[in-house]
């Protein structure tokens, strides 16, 4: 077990989950709402609980695949989803996935990494490899500043946010969420993004 892994699994064990609202969060299901083609190929990097992914499958999306770095919250999906499909949850290191997906659901994991120029910069490149062809980056990302807490989720800003993406994606749309839950009202930018 890596370093990762081994966080993040202490994380769940010890019920520090606190990004977890207990559902899918109502920007991810107005945009999935508005979907129409049911047989896209749909990822969800650093799901967690994966509320997301339970609400595509309710909604009629059966080609959705649910990845973590941690047994645990995949192991509480399947009892959660018993129907949902077992290869399609992926018990793997983000930066190791290969395969490509039509859209990348993003809800929180951004904000998991490490904030280095590294990271971020290997995560716009891993998401612009593994989206297919106009393929899009949807979701949400964190909106404070990086000193705000000492631990994750981190933050960052809209323009350093697009410093990473801008080489690798265009931008639909990228703006303060209208609709966030109360507690991250003004905290959180939602974003499409195209594959360039």
């Amino acid at each position: 077990m890596n370093t990762e892994e081994k966080y993040w699994s202490n994380r769940y064990q010890e019920k520090q989950t606190g990004w977890d609202i207990g559902e899918a969060s109502a920007p991810l299901k107005v945009y999935i709402n508005q979907l129409e083609n049911k047989n896209q190929k749909i990822l969800i990097p650093g799901a967690g609980n994966a509320h997301e992914a339970e609400y595509l499958f309710e909604q009629g999306f059966k080609n959705v695949f649910v990845l973590d770095i941690s047994k645990q919250p995949l192991d509480t999906f399947k009892k959660r989803v018993p129907d949902f499909l077992k290869e399609n949850l992926l018990h793997v290191d983000f930066f190791e996935l290969s395969g490509t997906f039509d859209l990348i659901i993003e809800q929180t994991f951004f904000c998991s990494l490490e904030p280095t120029k590294e990271n971020r910069n290997s995560y716009a490149k891993k998401m612009h490899q593994l989206l297919a062809n106009k393929g899009q980056l949807v979701g949400l990302w964190f909106c404070h500043d990086l000193n705000k807490y000492d631990d994750r989720p981190f933050g960052g800003s809209k323009k350093e946010y697009l410093e990473y993406l801008n080489p690798y994606f265009e931008t639909k749309t990228f703006d303060e969420c209208y609709n966030s839950i109360k507690p991250r009202e003004g905290n959180e930018l939602f974003g499409i993004f195209i594959k360039k």
